[in-house]
């Protein structure tokens, strides 16, 4: 048990008991997400025959901006909902880093607030620098 006076709130075991909940939860939540997007694909689609495969149908762009995505969701189609647990899945990570980012500032490491601003800093412009073309 803490004592209450300490002047540490957070010891390093809760921050890093923290970090391996919100991973846990976050890819658990994922596959969830994903699962009932897939059963509601199945539902949606799964009595339609097979397709003609000596033709190639394209498939429309999906889901491409913040707001398509959402509006897909919460109009519950399939493929929305199954887009959204694959941001899940990606944002997962990017919390992790974050976090630990705030577990470092606590401590007042100044070397990994350093390095962790760098892994941040790519895995965000890995994520959002795509090239527009």
């Amino acid at each position: 048990m803490k004592n209450v006076s300490s002047k540490h709130r957070f010891a390093d075991h809760d921050i890093e008991q923290f970090i391996g909940l919100q991973l846990r939860y976050g890819v658990i939540i994922a596959s969830l997400t994903v699962l009932a997007g897939g059963v509601l694909y199945l539902i949606n689609t799964g009595s339609q025959g097979l397709p003609d495969y000596a033709k190639f149908i394209g498939e429309q762009a999906g889901f491409t901006t913040g707001k398509q995505l959402w509006q897909g969701v919460l109009s519950l189609n399939p493929k929305g909902i199954i887009e959204f647990g694959v941001v899940i899945l990606i944002a997962t990570p990017i919390l992790r880093i974050f976090f630990s980012l705030i577990g470092f500032i606590m401590e007042k490491d100044k070397m990994y607030i350093a390095i962790t601003i760098v892994v941040l800093s790519v895995m965000m412009f890995s994520v959002f620098g795509g090239l527009k073309v």
